[in-house]
């Protein structure tokens, strides 16, 4: 099931007795677990909730330690971390964990324990019988990165508990200028909470007001600048990136990468891919898709090539001496701005 489904069933107290959590967005898996903790024992500090690691643990410890009845009745919350079984990931520490005493309390858990797996990594390995058996019988949460809906419903939910709701235009600036890291939209969203107040609206003027741009951003807005012969505007930006002591080398990169995804999305675009294909392709998350997918036809591929071309010599001239860097990379942007496009 998706994150926002059990997040539904939690909060209305319907408490599953295995969970399985798996993928990149550990925010997402720690959030869960503190809606869990709260519907169950509470608060961190209570004594039945346990944590381990696998990588320092035996899997037969948490599983006694599920078996055995909560202090003082209730319930008992036991989170395994680092849960690597069902995966091709090897163990760092030379531990011999018991699977099939998993298996066996799979089939028949403690009705008085909640016993939740935390697996922070992208991929499963669908040829093991413990993992064909957890997503079988267990609670299953993919926590992944949300495409454009989830993130859309994600964000409403989120500014309704803090008391606020956001226009449309509000919301697609805060993810344009943000992307889609969680652990920073939160942030964020707790200072335009405070901005606007109980029932306030947060709008596009607010989150310009009070949201910085990201890195990825200010390189986004550079480079699009640039490409609209807005060269003046471009150099302020890299200048206040220098003043923010950003290194021209790594703004170089993320140059290179804005205009490699530049690139393939053009391509897959004229071999008829959709963005959620594309997405998944080159790993991007699919908001990074959509925003190049509304600049690629600005740039013709020749263009584009000669332009990566570019970013490689002004690396090489960079790393071999020939040029000083922060020089280096202004000279590219005008390079960016001459080569126009449509």
């Amino acid at each position: 099931m998706s994150y926002l489904a059990i997040k539904k069933e939690v909060k209305r107290g319907d408490i599953r007795p295995i969970y399985f959590m798996y993928g990149t967005q550990t925010y997402l898996m720690e959030d869960l677990v503190l809606d869990i903790i709260k519907q169950t024992v509470g608060s961190q500090d209570d004594p039945n909730l346990i944590s381990f690691s696998l990588q320092d643990t035996l899997l037969d410890i948490a599983l006694e330690e599920a078996e055995t009845f909560p202090f003082f009745g209730g319930k008992k919350v036991v989170v395994v971390k680092d849960f690597s079984l069902v995966t091709t990931q090897k163990q760092e520490a030379k531990l011999d964990h018991d699977v099939t005493r998993l298996q066996q309390y799979i089939e028949h858990p403690s009705p008085e324990s909640i016993l939740i797996f935390l697996t922070p990594y992208e991929k499963l390995d669908e040829r093991k019988k413990i993992t064909k058996e957890l997503k079988k019988k267990a609670a299953v949460v993919e926590c992944c990165p949300f495409d454009e809906k989830m993130l859309s419903q994600w964000l409403d939910a989120q500014a309704k508990m803090k008391g606020f709701s956001f226009s449309e235009d509000g919301k697609e600036r805060l993810v344009e200028r943000l992307g889609a890291q969680l652990l920073l939209l939160v942030s964020e969203m707790e200072k335009l909470a405070l901005y606007v107040g109980n029932d306030g609206v947060v709008n596009g003027e607010i989150v310009d007001l009070l949201v910085a741009r990201s890195l990825e951003q200010d390189v986004f807005a550079l480079i699009d600048f640039a490409v609209k012969n807005q060269l003046d505007k471009a150099l302020i930006i890299y200048h206040d990136l220098l003043k923010q002591k950003e290194e021209p080398l790594k703004l170089l990169s993320l140059i290179a990468r804005q205009l490699r995804i530049y690139y393939q999305v053009k391509e897959m675009s004229r071999r008829s891919y959709s963005q959620r294909d594309m997405a998944s392709q080159l790993k991007l998350h699919p908001y990074v898709v959509k925003l190049a997918s509304q600049q690629v036809n600005r740039f013709e591929d020749k263009h584009l090539l000669r332009l990566l071309e570019g970013a490689a010599d002004t690396d090489y001239a960079i790393k071999s001496g020939k040029m000083e860097k922060t020089l280096a990379v202004e000279l590219l942007l005008m390079k960016l701005a001459t080569l126009n496009t449509k």
